[in-house]
């Protein structure tokens, strides 16, 4: 029962993204690479949505919350705050210019070389971060939930390392053939399972330790370690221990909303699913409905790992990236678990397919095309994106297994390695907004700078400052960096920023208002939570 549940719904949203696709031009430019820019708001959130929460989220956030309590909650509440700064500022700017890539600004505001260099650094963060570790979390989940292994009759090591091959090539076919609207339609489905199923696994939980009473189960997990719920930690980011913490509350105000910027409003496989708008006004519905979601969805990614306290107690805390897929196994029936593991593959597919879709529109229109076949058609292009999803996808299963034993969790891994690529090119994108008087040469000392400042502060001279901290250092620096160079090299020609007559401009008459929306949600939970 379970794996025909599972088989159902995993091809009914391949069979619904397939229709909705037939009509499509997938062998052009802005087909391929932008969904035909026709995205409308509720599809761009959905999707957003799914590309950032995958099993990453649902494994190492709630293995997080598991040992360290709700204060992990910062990662998905001040993204509201990001997304809205995207949706009022950079957005309208994005569209105006009528981008295809992020790494295409650097190209107007600075030069060609800084767009490569940026484009280089993003296509070997997917590579090297993002796609092995959403790969190895969502493997993870679906051997401890059906176990693999048993079946196969294979070592429990063999069994993730065949779930990671078979994932990674069903993710890797979504990617090359379906182009960016294949993704976004099945992560509409798949988010909205995604939601269902991942509401379902906390509520089944607190009916059964309530005895079918939810208020009665949410008041015993409470009252069983009330500190557990706390979303502001007492933990220092600076001197002994804070190498060790887990995200102490002074590096929102430092480093963490610096990131939340980044990944928010910059970030390729993120931000390209507004660049395939059908308008700004959609753009912003889109961005700020995300916005919303991210406030709630830590009912399904930090709310179960408080309940695995209940249950578990201290006993996994030597691995609590165990204590999901264990929850998982304990609440839901059996005929339930097929549509569970077929949303979890949706959620890993989805952030794969996002990140090789985005690597591939990076490297065929501002590497291939630049430096090794200027006049290469649209079919070429697309061709050449095919190719590179393909042979990125191989890289990434190969190195999903080395990503094991995180001894922090793998959540926290990957922000720690993020940091590497993120801040650099956050300062760099920003300077080009916001700092006119910063040139091309500003911009790529200042690049340089920030990639061999964080590794060699955190990695090499290990500091007592926690890696959020470090970040908000590192990204006032570079600013500062940029400008010094840019004063003994300053820039030569002014930026303008040129409409290019692509999409209707007119905004979202509720943007303003639903932004305050947000920014009052967010601050009334920190305010509550924040005194338990």
């Amino acid at each position: 029962m379970a794996l025909v549940t599972f088989l159902l719904f995993t091809c009914f949203v391949a069979f619904y993204a397939t229709w909705k696709l037939r009509r499509d031009k997938l062998n052009t430019r802005d087909g391929y690479f932008l969904g035909g820019r026709s995205l409308t708001g509720i599809v761009i959130a959905g999707s957003m949505l799914l590309t950032n929460i995958s099993t990453e989220h649902l494994v190492g956030m709630n293995g997080s919350s598991y040992k360290n309590g709700a204060i992990i909650v910062a990662w998905e509440v001040t993204s509201a705050l990001a997304l809205i700064i995207a949706a009022l500022y950079f957005v309208p700017k994005y569209l105006k210019m009528g981008l295809t890539t992020i790494p295409e600004f650097l190209e107007k505001r600075f030069d060609g070389l800084t767009r490569t260099l940026v484009a280089l650094l993003l296509i070997i963060s997917f590579v090297a971060t993002l796609l092995p570790i959403v790969l190895y979390t969502g493997a993870l989940n679906i051997e401890a939930i059906f176990e693999i292994s048993g079946l196969l009759d294979v070592s429990q090591k063999d069994g993730i390392w065949i779930t990671i091959v078979v994932v990674g090539v069903i993710g890797a076919v979504y990617a090359i053939f379906g182009g960016l609207k294949m993704v976004a339609y099945t992560d509409t489905i798949n988010g909205f399972g995604l939601l269902v199923a991942g509401l379902l696994v906390p509520i089944l939980a607190l009916l059964s330790i309530g005895d079918g009473n939810l208020f009665e189960g949410m008041s015993m997990v409470f009252e069983n370690n009330p500190e557990k719920f706390n979303v502001v930690s007492r933990e220092s980011g600076i001197g002994e221990g804070a190498r060790t913490a887990i995200l102490p509350f002074e590096v929102l105000f430092t480093g963490l909303m610096v990131n939340q910027i980044y990944f928010w409003t910059m970030h390729q496989s993120i931000i390209q699913r507004v660049l395939g708008a059908v308008n700004l006004k959609e753009a912003q519905k889109g961005l700020l409905f995300t916005g919303l979601l991210k406030i709630l969805v830590p009912l399904i990614i930090v709310l179960p790992g408080l309940i695995g306290f209940y249950y578990y107690g201290e006993s996994l805390y030597d691995n609590p990236d165990s204590v999901y897929p264990l929850l998982v196994k304990k609440v839901l029936p059996l005929w339930l678990t097929g549509f569970f593991v077929a949303v979890m593959m949706g959620a890993i597919l989805s952030t794969f397919n996002s990140a090789l879709n985005s690597a591939a529109t990076v490297f065929s229109l501002g590497i291939f095309k630049r430096y090794i076949s200027k006049d290469a058609s649209e079919k070429k292009l697309v061709k050449t994106g095919r190719w590179t999803s393909a042979l990125l996808a191989v890289f990434a299963i190969g190195i999903a297994p080395f990503v094991a034993n995180a001894p922090d969790g793998l959540y926290q891994l990957l922000q720690q390695l993020n940091g590497i690529f993120f801040i650099p090119i956050a300062s760099v994108i920003i300077a080009g907004f916001l700092f006119p008087k910063v040139s091309a040469n500003g911009a790529k000392i200042g690049l340089v700078f920030g990639l061999f400042f964080y590794v060699i502060m955190y990695y090499v001279l290990e500091v007592n400052l926690h890696f959020v901290h470090i970040w908000g250092i590192e990204f006032v620096l570079n600013i500062a960096i940029m400008h010094l160079v840019s004063i003994l090299f300053p820039m030569e020609n002014n930026f303008e920023m040129k409409d290019a007559g692509i999409l209707d401009l007119k905004p979202w008459k509720y943007a303003k208002s639903f932004s305050l929306f947000l920014v009052i949600i967010t601050t009334v939970l920190y305010l509550v939570l924040g005194n338990v």
